[in-house]
Parts: structure tokens; sequence; C-alpha cells
């Protein structure tokens, strides 16, 4: 793990453990920021720990966080930290990871109800004991039992935000090597997959014994699982279980086939083989005779995937695909879905600046969206029910926008719209009136809050929001945060229709924490000719970076260019935005 991650983790945890003993909310507020732009920087802070003066260069750090880096640089402890860790229970701070689970109920529970650890947390709900606490009747509990037990069930895999990049650095590191000739990263994470079990790692090289023996000795390495001729396991530092498949080079092709699955793609390509007198398995695609004697006979098939899928009859079925989702009935037709790649994309439509909780200012995004090559950057700063994220009110967002039409009346090759990222209230409206988001050039409805409300309120509330003429798109419909919150389970059906009737697009939220909307919903959506906004929800210019989870998402729910308004021109764009308000779909 990287110096400004461990401290970033480390004043995301000190700012939790302030929160649950009362400190006041500047100190806590300091960390949250603190950790939020060391994840954004680029460079690492390392070199610069011991210098105050280049630490407080540094925009987002104070003197404060300046000299715990420092001290975490010299004694890799924070003195303060471990007083924290010293006065609240280990099992106390590990509530605070409860989704839904604020610092104040913490803090009751713990103070109040003597509570210490997840484990008598669940037993007290289950008897009832905590029901006369502050704050905490029945339905609360009953929620915060739920909660435990969604987070429960998806903590035994990983986010694809957190397997990826970890995959990739291993594959960099192992292809870096001379005696490497082909190394890939396989299984659900090669399928772009939003949360992951193992990482699997495919191999080809002329000296396996030098390969598993560095990847054995990686600095990332805590542990040694397995350690075998053809399979080597390790777990890593961050708890994550990595498998490396070293194969005959001639046969990589299969291999990288079978190992990426599904298990369920991999049985009717199998029987596809069948269908033909062949046979398909990790080794290559044979003739039926030979498959019993691979080792003297040659494959139909076997050092490339495309190769093996056009023996079959087949177009090339890109990872995404393979879900046994009729993907094969459609390369055999050729007509399979057009990939979607990063070229495809022209702008960016939700966004937010320092005027409420990002880190750059309507210059900075606009020249960072004219740097990665977009025509169009939208501002939607949160609206004013986002009070922690320093929401806008109606006469602050008067002037935000027009601030932001006096910079796009300078900016050459950019374009920059006024909008808002407006809450969708419980009940369906919305946190501004319609004659001030009629003033806009953008207009994305996000739900926030209040996202535990059953399906049909849950419906009901985005259909409405949908049905706003002055409602371009719908930012992350369910609301969830993958492995923490479930998130609204509307009637997708219901919104997906409604959306396509009014001309509105759901958004396609990138951050690995949401990709919201998923890719059974995107299936449906674009079936239904919905419209899609692949959206990074930015904050900072590396959430720029996250576009790329978002096209996996997209790509596995058959998402073609020509349904997604950020492959629209800047023409057909500006036409796109005129025709919701006008109702000319």
């Amino acid at each position: 793990m990287s110096f400004n991650a461990q401290l970033a983790d480390l004043f995301e945890r000190m700012a939790k453990l302030l929160e649950v003993t009362g400190a006041n909310a500047f100190r806590v507020n300091a960390y949250q920021r603190g950790a939020r732009r060391l994840r954004e920087l680029s460079e690492e802070l390392e070199p610069i720990a011991d210098d105050p003066k280049q630490l407080t260069a540094t925009e987002g750090i104070g003197k404060g966080l300046a000299e715990k880096i420092a001290e975490f640089h010299r004694t890799g402890r924070v003195e303060e930290l471990e007083a924290l860790r010293a006065a609240v229970p280990d099992g106390v701070a590990a509530m605070m990871d409860i989704p839904g689970v604020g610092p104040k109920t913490v803090a009751t529970l713990w103070k109040q109800g003597g509570i210490t650890s997840i484990d008598q947390l669940k037993q007290t709900i289950a008897d009832g004991s905590l029901e006369d606490l502050p704050r905490l009747g029945k339905k609360t509990l009953e929620k915060i039992g739920k909660s435990i037990a969604y987070a429960e069930s998806a903590g035994q895999r990983a986010r694809l935000g957190d397997a990826l990049p970890l995959a990739v650095r291993i594959v960099e590191e192992l292809a870096a090597l001379n005696c490497t000739k082909r190394v890939d990263y396989a299984g659900s994470l090669r399928r772009g997959c939003e949360t992951i079990g193992d990482i699997d790692i495919l191999a080809a090289c002329e000296d396996p014994q030098a390969l598993a023996k560095h990847f054995t000795g990686m600095s990332l390495v805590d542990e040694v699982l397995l350690s075998g001729k053809t399979k080597t396991s390790i777990r890593t530092d961050t708890g994550m279980q990595v498998d490396l498949r070293i194969v005959r080079e001639d046969r990589y092709g299969a291999a990288l086939m079978y190992f990426t699955g599904s298990k369920e793609h991999n049985v009717v390509m199998r029987q596809r083989a069948i269908d033909r007198d062949l046979r398909l398995n990790e080794y290559g695609l044979w003739k039926a005779e030979d498959a019993e004697r691979m080792d003297e006979a040659k494959p139909v098939a076997a050092d490339t995937e495309k190769v093996i899928y056009r023996k079959l009859g087949l177009s090339h079925i890109g990872p995404e695909l393979r879900e046994d989702r009729g993907e094969v009935a459609a390369a055999a037709d050729d007509e399979l879905p057009e990939p979607l790649t990063i070229d495809h994309i022209q702008c960016e439509l939700h966004a937010h600046t320092t005027t409420s909780d990002g880190s750059l200012s309507i210059e900075e995004l606009a020249a960072e969206a004219k740097r990665r090559g977009f025509h169009t950057v939208a501002v939607t700063d949160h609206s004013a029910g986002q009070v922690q994220a320093n929401g806008l009110d109606a006469q602050r967002l008067k002037r935000h926008a027009a601030r932001i039409r006096q910079i796009n009346g300078k900016l050459d090759d950019i374009t920059v719209l006024a909008g808002t990222e407006v809450d969708i209230l419980a009940d369906g409206s919305l946190d501004y009136e319609d004659d001030l988001l009629a003033e806009l050039d953008v207009v994305v409805a996000s739900p926030h809050s209040a996202l535990s409300q059953n399906s049909a309120k849950a419906t009901e509330r985005l259909v409405r929001a949908i049905e706003n003429p002055y409602v371009h798109i719908i930012g992350h419909p369910t609301g969830r945060l993958i492995g923490r919150r479930e998130g609204l389970s509307p009637d997708m059906g219901a919104v997906i229709a409604a959306a396509a009737e009014h001309g509105a697009a759901l958004e396609l939220n990138a951050n690995p924490w949401r990709l919201d909307l998923r890719d059974l919903h995107l299936r449906a959506a674009v079936e239904a000719g919905c419209m899609i906004a692949i959206n990074t929800d930015a904050h900072g210019p590396a959430d720029f970076d996250l576009l790329g989870y978002g096209l996996l998402t997209a790509r596995r729910g058959w998402v073609e260019p020509k349904h997604v308004v950020n492959c629209l021109s800047t023409k057909a764009l500006a036409k796109w935005l005129q025709s919701k308000r006008q109702g000319d779909q």
C-alpha cells in the first residue's frame, strides 16, 4: 500500500474515532478532507514528509495534518490515533462500518447501551433490550439489523475498484520479467463483475520456477498459501487471495477463455463444440478423436481466444458479455453489441466543484475535462438538502450559475454547463422549485436519503422525478453502495418505462462504490429504448479515471455508443438537453 493510501486510511479512521468520542466537527472534517486529498494526489508525499513547508503548500494539508504526516513517516504511527484506539474499544470502532449507522448512534449504543461489538449488538437487537435507548426504537434497530446482515453477506467479496488496480499492478510487474511471454488477469475480474472473490492471474513463460519465485516474493505478499509447479497462491497485505496459473504459450488462449468463464458461458461453448464433433477444454479446441490424446495431437485452435471463437462459427465475444445471457446466439448471428470504449465518451455531465464538496474550482474542472479530451463538462453541485456536502440554497445556486456562465464565455474548446445535482426527496419532489431548475442547462436528480423505502414508494418517487420536465438525468437511481448499502429497490421496469417515455436518461454512475445502474438494469434500459448517461460524479481530478469501471459495467449491460448521451457531439447534446424540456423525444 502506498504512503498516501496508508495516511488516507489512517486519517479516515481518526475522523471516525473522533466522531464517536464527540470531538468538534472542525477536527473531524479536517481529517476527512485530508484523507480525500491524499487519495486524489498523483504524487507521493513520502519524499517531502519531513518538510512542513512543502507539505502545507499541498492543497488540503494544513499544519496539523502536516505534523501527523511527519510523525507517521518517522515512527510508523500517530500517537493521537493510538490514544483514540485505546479509548475506544475495537468492537465499537467496527460498529461505525455498519451501513447507515452514524457516530451518534454508535456513541449511544456504546455509552448508554454498553454495546462493544457487532455480535453483542446483533444479540441485543434480537432480544429487544435496546429499544428504550434515545433515538433507538424498534424500527430503527430492525434497520440496523438488516444492514449488518447485508454487509456480512457482501463482505466476503472485494469490490471491482479494489481488486482491479491490484491485479493490474501484479500483471505489470510479472510482464516486466524477461522470462514472461504472456500474462493477464482472468476470472470474474476480467468479466468486469462488480465484486469478485479471488484474483486469477494466468501466465505463459520460459522459466515457470523463476516466475513463481518472483510472484511469491513481491512486496505486497503477506502469506504464501500454495506453491506448486503450475499453480501458486498468495494472500496480499490487504487480505486478497491471488492465484497464479502458469500454462503453455501455445495453449494460452484456451486457458484464458476457460479461466475467464463464466462457468455458464463455458458450458454453452463446450456444447457448441460437441454439436460440431469437436471438444473444448482449457487446453484447446480439439477434433473429437484427438481429445483423448492431447499430448500427441494438434489442437484445432488453442493459442488465442479469437481463433477458438472463429473456429466455432462465432464473432469474438468480449469478456464482459460471457454470462450466458444470449451472447453466443448473438455472436453466431453477428449481432453482438458494439463495444463501448473510452474514445466514445465526449463529455462529463455530473461533476462537483469547491462550491459544494469538490476539490476543483470551476476553472480547474473545465481544464481537467479539456485535458481528458471532452467537449463539455457540467457543473452539478449539490442542492441545499445535502448539508454535509455544503449544498447550495436557491440564492447561492443562482450566483453559482451566473459565475459558471461567465467563466464559460471566456473558455475555448470546452463548454461548461451550469447545472445541479438536486435531491429527489422522499415523496419524489425536488429540492429546488421548477422555475429555478428551468434556468439551468442540465439537471441531474438523485436520491440521497430515505433509501430504505419500500419498493412501491421508491418506484413512485423516481417516476415522479422522471416526469418533471426539467430533469435530464436520474443520478445513481438506487443510491446503493456496493457491499455497504443496498439502496432503493424500485420496480425497475416501471422506472425504465417512465424514463423512455419522458426522455430522461438513467445514470450509470462509474464510481466503483456505486456502479448504479447495475448491468442487468442497463440491459433492460437499452432494450426499452432508454438513454444512458455514464458519469464519474467527479469530485476531484482522479475521479475522471473512474470512467473505466463504468465502461466495464456498460459493456456487461450490452450498452452501445448510440445509447449513451455522453457520446453525443456538442450540437447533438445541446439538442438532446433541449428536447427533454420540449417533450420532443
